[in-house]
């Protein structure tokens, strides 16, 4: 996945937003305010840091060598995942997917709802 098919991507995901808090190395995605992503988009290749349940990330770490614990991040629940092709764009929008589902499951009740509708299940 290249960095624009991956920006699009982590944008589509409701309530996302782009920030560059750490400077413009690092492209830090948000939801309500909490990070689900980090780009780090002028590395070649691109490397991202994705929240993961514990023995989820410990598992994609032993099974993929792109796959890595946090840079600079809390290794029991972030890895960072180097882009060089030898993941499925499939698995890497499932690593996606499930950081930001781990963020929006630990907002609180109200951000939730706002962001996701009070019908909505957790994407």
């Amino acid at each position: 996945m290249d960095l624009a098919a991956l920006r699009d991507y982590l944008g589509a995901k409701p309530g996302a937003m782009e920030d560059l808090p750490f400077g413009p190395e690092v492209l830090v995605l948000k939801v309500a305010g909490k990070m689900f992503a980090l780009v780090a988009w002028q590395e070649l290749p691109l490397t991202i840091s994705l929240k993961a349940e514990p023995q989820q990330a410990l598992l994609w770490r032993e099974l993929y060598p792109a796959v890595s614990a946090g840079y600079h991040l809390n290794k029991q629940h972030w890895n960072t995942v180097t882009l060089d092709g030898s993941l499925s764009d499939e698995l890497l929008r499932t690593m996606i997917d499930e950081s930001w589902q781990r963020v929006v499951a630990g907002l609180k009740k109200s951000e939730r709802l706002a962001l996701l509708g009070p019908n909505a299940a957790t994407r």
